[in-house]
């Protein structure tokens, strides 16, 4: 097993099950152009976020970390035409790419941004009234994620869905003695989840282009 295996299954599976898109594929190119780091949701994660999305029934979706917007355009396009997708984004840099790339896709309509720490941003969305959300899709700062989780509990109604990305780590998140804050923040998130009642969820291994990591799906229960 090698990477250089991983990467031609992905290429493999992304040839048959999702062709090219000019929305998504401009937005990935626009990203690297302007110097955004590579670390998006693959083609077959974003089609996955995209399904379960579907799958949920989604009218209302919280992004927690927009990038450049891939992950936001999957999303987005899952919602109906009434639904909205709120996606929050800490970089400026990040932030001017994702709006651009979203308004070429032709999803300003649905997708609101907000510029801005989400731990500071999350308390005007409560503060708002903008949910309850069905769906919430996690991928920041890793450090900050048991406090994201948090967040997303109390935003999210009964019955709704969250999915939290890159919680394996290269398997170090098994190391307790790590030093590594990221690593950290997602063995803390688990700590977390694994004490709360108010949700069921697993954790998953996965391989791909990306490398070895995973995501946690979980459902929350009331």
């Amino acid at each position: 097993m090698s990477q250089e295996l991983w990467v031609a299954v992905d290429s493999y599976i992304d040839g048959l099950l999702i062709p090219s898109d000019p929305g998504l594929d401009a937005a990935l190119e626009h990203s690297a152009a302007a110097g955004l780091p590579e670390i998006a949701v693959t083609p077959s994660q974003g089609k996955l976020l995209y399904l379960l999305a579907r799958m949920q029934g989604a009218r209302r979706i919280l992004e927690i970390g927009t990038l450049g917007g891939y992950s936001t355009i999957w999303l987005a396009r899952a919602l109906p035409a009434d639904g909205l997708l709120e996606t929050l984004e800490a970089d400026r840099k990040h932030f001017k790419v994702a709006r651009e790339n979203i308004a070429r896709a032709g999803l300003a309509k649905v997708v609101h941004l907000r510029l801005g720490r989400a731990l500071d941003t999350l308390p005007e969305i409560a503060a708002e009234g903008a949910g309850p959300f069905d769906f919430v899709f996690i991928d920041a700062d890793k450090e900050n994620t048991a406090e994201y989780f948090d967040w997303a509990l109390r935003l999210s109604r009964p019955g709704a869905a969250i999915v939290v990305d890159n919680v394996i780590r290269d398997g170090e998140v098994a190391n307790a003695a790590t030093t590594d804050a990221r690593v950290q923040g997602i063995r803390r998130f688990n700590e977390a989840m694994a004490r709360e009642k108010r949700v069921s969820a697993t954790t998953i291994q996965t391989v791909g282009s990306k490398g070895y990591d995973g995501f946690t799906l979980a459902l929350v229960l009331s």
